[in-house]
């Protein structure tokens, strides 16, 4: 018995203790998951861009010369025609220059005409002998230095009568108001855009394309009836065909400007679009929805389950485009793997899964007699 008691404190001390240590982790839970066989079948893909319509020629009219705007005569929307008014401004300082170049114009002429009827008389008078060659010449090129400064004189004069015509800002050719870009008040400088308009004549649809389908689009250019146009708000499409594409990616969105021509389609400028190109028919390819596929570690990738031991796996895939509400996969799958198509993002590599099966709905119960009722 004392034996025991000897012995009780040891065998207490190491229970204590084993108690007191790291308790084993538990194991993951087996998770639930809906599954599908991977099979290769045929589709046709598409692309839609949102599009603009645009005047193919948008001019921003700005004065010739600076000045203070006096007054706007037309609004954003409005209708004009070539040659029309748009907008003034303070020409008075323009009409003093005018004046004042006029008045040169009379001073070199009367300054002319005075030396040319001196000429005359030299002449007269060399012929008599009362003045020498040398002095005639100096005649002739004084008369010829004011006939040429009465030249400039003119010619200044038809600066300034053009500057103060520049005080009428006119329109260039029939068209729409699409901005307004002063107000009356305003001091402007020479050149500074005050309404912009769109022209009359052919329109285009601009829209912008990425970087990785710019060849797509250039391979459709040759193809009629690839590339569609449907308006906001209308189910119908037309054809489009390609005018013009950007040599160079935009800075900022990294996508390239494209062109097409509207043709006679009864559009305006600034109605928004949709641009469809449509990709032909590719057999033997993998089709999965959306929901399958997630993003891991920068690389798109989908989980396999393999039936042996119920575990999933991440296998990398490479994304074709889209079809619907699927994708299509380029590469990474083969026809016979069961994927993981729903509850991807709670998953880890070599997880124990099962098939979600889903429950039976209850059968109904029979209807009491009507006695016991």
């Amino acid at each position: 018995m004392s034996h025991l008691l000897r012995l009780a404190p040891p065998l207490l001390l190491a229970a204590l203790l084993s108690a007191c240590g790291k308790q084993a982790a538990a194991p993951e839970p087996e998770r639930a998951v809906r599954t599908q066989l991977v099979s290769t079948g045929s589709a046709s893909a598409s692309h839609q861009y949102a599009a603009e319509v645009r005047a193919r020629v948008e001019s921003r009219l700005s004065f010739r010369v600076s000045g203070k705007l006096l007054s706007r005569d037309v609004n954003l929307g409005d209708t004009v025609k070539a040659g029309q008014l748009l907008a003034r401004i303070d020409a008075q300082d323009l009409k003093l220059a005018q004046a004042a170049a006029a008045a040169g114009v009379a001073a070199a002429r009367t300054n002319r005409d005075q030396l040319g009827a001196d000429y005359k008389r030299f002449v007269d008078l060399q012929r008599q002998g009362f003045i020498s060659a040398a002095e005639l010449e100096r005649r002739d090129s004084a008369f010829k230095a004011a006939q040429a400064h009465l030249e400039q004189a003119k010619a200044q004069a038809d600066v300034q009568a053009n500057q103060a015509a520049y005080a009428q800002l006119l329109a260039d050719g029939a068209g729409v108001v699409t901005g307004i870009s002063a107000e009356p008040g305003q001091v402007l400088a020479a050149g500074t855009p005050v309404v912009s308009v769109a022209l009359d004549g052919p329109r285009d649809i601009v829209f912008s394309v990425p970087e990785d389908q710019i060849g797509r689009v250039r391979a459709a250019a040759s193809q009629p009836g690839a590339l569609q146009l449907r308006l906001w708000g209308s189910e119908t499409t037309s054809p489009l065909k390609l005018r013009e594409v950007a040599a160079a990616a935009d800075p900022v969105t990294r996508t390239f400007l494209i062109k097409a021509d509207a043709g006679k389609l009864d559009v305006k400028p600034g109605q928004t679009a949709t641009v469809v190109l449509d990709l032909p028919q590719t057999a033997n390819i993998i089709k999965l929805p959306l929901t399958a596929v997630l993003q891991q570690s920068g690389k798109t990738s989908v989980w396999v389950l393999d039936g042996a031991t119920m575990t999933v796996k991440p296998v990398a895939v490479q994304v074709g485009g889209a079809d619907g509400n699927e994708v299509v996969v380029a590469s990474g799958l083969s026809a016979g793997q069961e994927v993981v198509v729903a509850g991807v993002h709670v998953l880890t590599p070599g997880q124990k899964v099962k098939r979600y099966v889903p429950p039976r709905s209850a059968a109904p119960q029979p209807a009491a007699p009507a006695a016991a009722r």
